[in-house]
Order: structure tokens, then C-alpha cells, then sequence
């Protein structure tokens, strides 16, 4: 039986302590001013009664729900075993168990020949050790990362990225990347992978030789723009021509959030180097990790480092989850039919409206032509219960990042929502609706 619909909160609680202890900072916590206490498969609850509907999924670091049964289970009953909590890199249980699902379920079956490198806990972590590890190995300074691209908020990471909001944060320069056009950011008739190539293979172009180049599949901060598989496979191509190694940043686009438990499944290349992060503990726990070709291995021991890269709580929520959802082919499957509904109901509302979608798989949103509208739906849809984000160069875009695993005809009254709003947004005195 689906629940009935959200019940949102009337009142505003008070936020008092917040703004007298926490820093400025949080933003989150400015659009959806509520104070939760627990949250269950798509739901999220406060502490006034109020019941929200969940498509943002912790920006896509809960694709298998909040407090998932299976997962929950296997920490609580490690946690009551007295289990390794916290390792550094030493061998534990944790760590041997989920490296043997990783590379039984996940490697192996396609034909894929990674190591595993625990890095930090956080995606940044993962982005920092790639782009170090690729310097170290090609001897090479300079990395090329794409525009609207979004890699992390360390120093190394934030060189990488494209958003000057988040770049003026740093205080210092960001320097040794260069920011290419990404797929389709002049338009369709232009051809950004042959520009990419008449620069690297121009001795006076003016751009270095590069140690790597560092591409999401899809954009998750970055507008959802989703490049295409030709153009994907063009770019690896560039890379091993040119003598640089190919980074596939999945921390927003894997653990099935594209489809596959990878982006670049099905796409024709394979990255010499994979980050990850967020649902990859599938519990929201931190935990990130840097895969490479074995031949790239070449790190002394300790030469990098860090902490909670033995995270065992993770290790065993990983463990349970890759066995759970990625033993068969039913959770893809399931992923795909959602994905296709998705597609189509944002077609219409598209349709509808004269508006734009991007993304690809349960990554997708509508590009609602400001922030200004794309704040309005958002801020009318958690009036209605729901929670929903923005992402984009000016945060125009209404990003669906619902949890994977969301029953179908719940997953429906949650877009019906979106549409309504949308309606409404659209019909204020600003935005689209007065273009």
C-alpha cells in the first residue's frame, strides 16, 4: 500500500541556536527550514509531525533510501559484535569482505581490472588522490577539467572546478588546470572534442601537455549536462594520444544513478582512473575510493594518506549493499523502467512549457531558463512536501534526484507535485513566464 501524500510542516521552528552557533555557511538549512529527527526509505520526517517526500537523496549519496533495512541490519549487528570501527589501512573483515564483493560483483563481471585506493572519506578525497597519482605518474603538471564541471571544495579539487561562487572561496590562485568547453557547451554544430584536439596537438596553442583529464559523464552540480557517448569516447582518445590518463569522476553519477553500477557502462571506453564517493556506503556513511589500472600503482607506502581511510562502518554498509542491489540484474532493470518514466513525464512538463531537460538515468532535471523560476518550484514543492534542489551555472535547473529503489506510483504523485509547481512558478511575474 503507497503512504498517503506528504504532510509538510506549517510551522517554522526555531532556528535560534543554529544562527548563534553555526557558521554562515550552511545553505541547505536556508531552503528547507526544518529541523528533522529521523528519516525511512523515501521519507524524511521533522520534528513537528511534518513528512517530506525525498528527491534530493543527500545529492545522491542515499540512491538506496535513508536507513535501508539490509544495510541497517549488517551495521547494527557488526556494531554489537564489537567489529573494527576504525582501522587506518590495516587489514580488517570489513576491508577483506568488501573488496571481495567489489571485485566479484562488480569488477570481474565487467571485465574491469582495478585497485582499490581508500582514500579520505569525502569525493573530494578520492579527486585529490586521482589527480596527485596522475602528476606523479606522467611527470606532467597541468590537468584538464571541462567547464560547469564540479570535482570538490579542497584546493587540488576547486582547481578543477568550473563555478567561480565556489572557486572566490579558495583565498589563494587555482592554478595547473585548464578549463575546456564540455560537450555541446558552444552548441550542437560545435565540435568541443576537436577543439580539445587542434589545442593539445598545436605546439602554440599555449596549453601544456597534460597529466590527466578529468570528466564527469553527467554534470551533477553542473546543470546535469550529459555528454554523449561519441563524444566521450573521443576525449579517452585524446587522452591516450596525447599521453594522459583518462579520470571519470562517478561520485554523483554511479552507484546506479545513471543505470549502470558505473557511468561509462556501455559508453565504448574505459577510464584509466574512477572516483567515488557518496552512495558508495549506501548509507550515507563517509567513505570514498580511488580505482586505477594496477601499471599506475605506484605510490610508495603511506605517500598518501589520511585518517578515516579505513572506515569499517562503511565498509560493511558497501559490503551489504553491493550484495543486495548488484548480485543480479533486477536492480538495474527496476532502475531503468523508473528512469524511462522519469524521462518521460519531464519530456512532457518540458513539452508543456517550452522549457529544456538534461541528464541521463534517474540523474535528470528541467532547465526552467533562471534561478529565479527554478527557486520557485523548489520553494513550492517543499511547501507541498517535497524536497527538491537546483543545480546549474545560476542554479536554473530543478534536479530530480529521487532514491533509486522509490516504488513507481509513489515516484508518480511525487512528479505530479513537481508539475503543478512548475505551473505555478511559471505563471509569477518573473523567470520564464515574463521572457
Amino acid at each position: 500500500m503507497i503512504p498517503t501524500g506528504p504532510r509538510p510542516t506549517s510551522r517554522t521552528p526555531d532556528t535560534s541556536l543554529y544562527e548563534r552557533r553555526e557558521s554562515a555557511v550552511r545553505s541547505y538549512a536556508r531552503s528547507m527550514p526544518r529541523q528533522f529527527a529521523r528519516a525511512h526509505n523515501v521519507w524524511m520526517h521533522d520534528n513537528q509531525g511534518g513528512r517530506y517526500l525525498d528527491f534530493l537523496s543527500g545529492c545522491s549519496t542515499l540512491n538506496y533510501g535513508h536507513n535501508h533495512p539490509v544495510l541497517k541490519q549488517a551495521l547494527l549487528d557488526y556494531v554489537a559484535a564489537d567489529g573494527i570501527a576504525h582501522g587506518l589501512d590495516l587489514h580488517t573483515d570489513a576491508k577483506a569482505a568488501f573488496l571481495e564483493a567489489l571485485e566479484q560483483l562488480i569488477l570481474l563481471p565487467r571485465g574491469l581490472d582495478y585497485r582499490a585506493m581508500f582514500t579520505g572519506p569525502t569525493g573530494t578525497n578520492a579527486v585529490e588522490a586521482a589527480i596527485k597519482l596522475a602528476r606523479k605518474v606522467t611527470g606532467r603538471e597541468m590537468v584538464i577539467a571541462f567547464t560547469n564541471g564540479f570535482h570538490g571544495m579542497t584546493l587540488g579539487a576547486l582547481a578543477c572546478t568550473g563555478n567561480a561562487a565556489k572557486r572566490g572561496g579558495a583565498g589563494v590562485p587555482l592554478s595547473h588546470v585548464a578549463h575546456e568547453p564540455y560537450d555541446g557547451y558552444h552548441g550542437a554544430d560545435v565540435d568541443t572534442a576537436a577543439l580539445l584536439e587542434r589545442r593539445l596537438a598545436d605546439p602554440s596553442s599555449g596549453l601544456d601537455a597534460p597529466a590527466a583529464i578529468l570528466v564527469e559523464t553527467v554534470q551533477g552540480e553542473g546543470g546535469l549536462n550529459a555528454a554523449s557517448p561519441g563524444w566521450l569516447r573521443r576525449i579517452n582518445a585524446i587522452a591516450r594520444r596525447h599521453g594522459a590518463l583518462m579520470i571519470v569522476d562517478d561520485i554523483q553519477a554511479g552507484c546506479g544513478r545513471t543505470g549502470g553500477f558505473f557511468s561509462f557502462e556501455g559508453l565504448g571506453f574505459t577510464p584509466d582512473i574512477v572516483t567515488m564517493a557518496k552512495s558508495l556506503s549506501g548509507m550515507g556513511l563517509p567513505f570514498a575510493l580511488t580505482l586505477l589500472r594496477p601499471e599506475l600503482d605506484q605510490w610508495a607506502p603511506g605517500e598518501h594518506n589520511g585518517t578515516f581511510r579505513g572506515n569499517n562502518h562503511a565498509f560493511v554498509t558497501a559490503t551489504a549493499a553491493l550484495r543486495h542491489f548488484w548480485s543480479d540484474g533486477r536492480f538495474e532493470r527496476d532502475v531503468a523502467r523508473r528512469a524511462a518514466l522519469l524521462e518521460r513525464r519531464l519530456d512532457a512538463m518540458a513539452a508543456e512549457h517550452g522549457l529544456s531537460t538534461r541528464g541521463r538515468g534517474m540523474m535528470r532535471g528541467i532547465d526552467m531558463g533562471s534561478g529565479e523560476a527554478a527557486a520557485a518550484v523548489t520553494a513550492a514543492c517543499f511547501e507541498r512536501g517535497l524536497i527538491i534542489e537546483t543545480s546549474g551555472a545560476r542554479d536554473e535547473v530543478v534536479k530530480v534526484l529521487a532514491p533509486l529503489i522509490i516504488d513507481d506510483a509513489l515516484f508518480s504523485s511525487g512528479l505530479d507535485i513537481l508539475a503543478s509547481c512548475i505551473r505555478e512558478a511559471l505563471a509569477l511575474p518573473y523567470g520564464v513566464a515574463a521572457e
